[in-house]
Parts: structure tokens; sequence; C-alpha cells
């Protein structure tokens, strides 16, 4: 499947259910601790700098992003969780706007959670694997900041990965670097196979 990735654009940020995108489209959802490089696996996936925000401070996606890929998929920026130092009643907001999101599994064709790669998954990585898993839908896990690994680091941390957040053998655990491109390609072939109808 030949997508162009650079016909990319910015639809809408659904700050409620009612603004969630329903026209039969692939939807791949992306989801992230606040400071695991999200915006930057985003924008690294695209070969865009600067496509996602990237900001200084964790927890700058506060709604659902919905960006448009050539017409044939959306990519789906979910809040992040854990670490940004918003008002609890902000992070209450936003966890409420994620569970309507996945209420609905079939908006979502495919779930992408990004992980830090260097630490063992955190309690908040594996509540959002439960609701991924939860859908049906299929799902893959990119373990980011592998640059920071040292190559005896890689494989046990990437076992640890899958067993902490209990993920079958179908589900692709894949080394990912933002920062250098590692896991680019192997990345985009797994979201692109998986969206195309069977």
């Amino acid at each position: 499947m030949e997508v162009n990735l650079h016909q990319a654009e910015f639809v809408l940020s659904a700050a409620s259910e009612r603004d969630f995108i329903r026209d039969e489209l692939p939807q791949v959802a992306f989801a992230g601790r606040s400071n695991v490089g999200k915006s930057s696996s985003i924008n690294r996936l695209l070969n865009r700098k600067n496509f996602a925000r990237v900001g200084a401070a964790p927890g700058k996606t506060i709604h659902i992003n919905y960006f448009k890929i050539d017409r044939t998929f959306y990519l789906v920026d979910l809040p992040g969780y854990g670490y940004a130092k918003v008002a609890k009643s902000e992070r209450d907001r936003w966890g409420r706007l994620m569970e309507r999101y996945f209420a609905h599994p079939e908006l979502m064709t495919l779930g992408v959670l990004i992980v830090d790669a260097r630490h063992k998954p955190t309690a908040d990585d594996r509540t959002m694997a439960d609701w991924f898993k939860a859908t049906g839908r299929p799902l893959v896990v990119a373990a980011n900041k592998l640059d920071k690994l040292k190559k005896s680091e890689i494989e046990p941390n990437l076992q640890q990965i899958r067993e902490v957040l209990e993920l079958g053998e179908e589900v692709p655990v894949i080394p990912f670097s933002a920062e250098k491109g590692t896991g680019r390609e192997e990345l985009l072939r797994t979201i692109l196979s998986g969206i195309q109808a069977p």
C-alpha cells in the first residue's frame, strides 16, 4: 500500500465525544505517557519536523487531535497521560475524553502505544495497554528512546515490556528511536498493513 506521507493535514481537535470523526476512514490511535516522545515519534513517522507539536513541557496534547494522511486514514493523537504538571481536574477531563473514545471501539482500526524502552512500563502504561486490548483491535507497541540504551540492554528491556504489559505474541513490540529514526520503516509497515481492510 503506497501512502504519500507528505499529504498530511491537521483536521480537528476533539474536545468532547460529539467532535469524534465517524466517516469510515481507518483511525490509528497513538497514546503514550506525557514525556515519552509521542509527538516526536509521530513527526519521525511522517518525516516532518514540527507536524505534531513538540512541547518543552510534557502534556501539550489536551484534546484528541486528528490528522488525515493522504486522504487514506487518520492518525489520532490522544492526550498524553502521567507526568504533565497540570491541575488534577484537567487530567481527569483528559481521562474522561479518552474513556469516551475507547468506549467506541468501532472508531479505532489500530492502536499504537508508545513506551519508554529504558524503563519498566508504569501503572499508567499498563492501564493504557488494557484499554487498547479491551477494544479487541490490533495493537502495536513502539519502544521509544532506543538510542539511549546499550546494545546488551535492548532484548531484555523489550522482553520486560512484553511481560509487564501482558502482551500476546501477536502484538509487535518495535524497538524505536524518534531521535535516530530506528524502527521507523517497521512501524510504518505495521501501521499500513493494519489499516488495510481484510
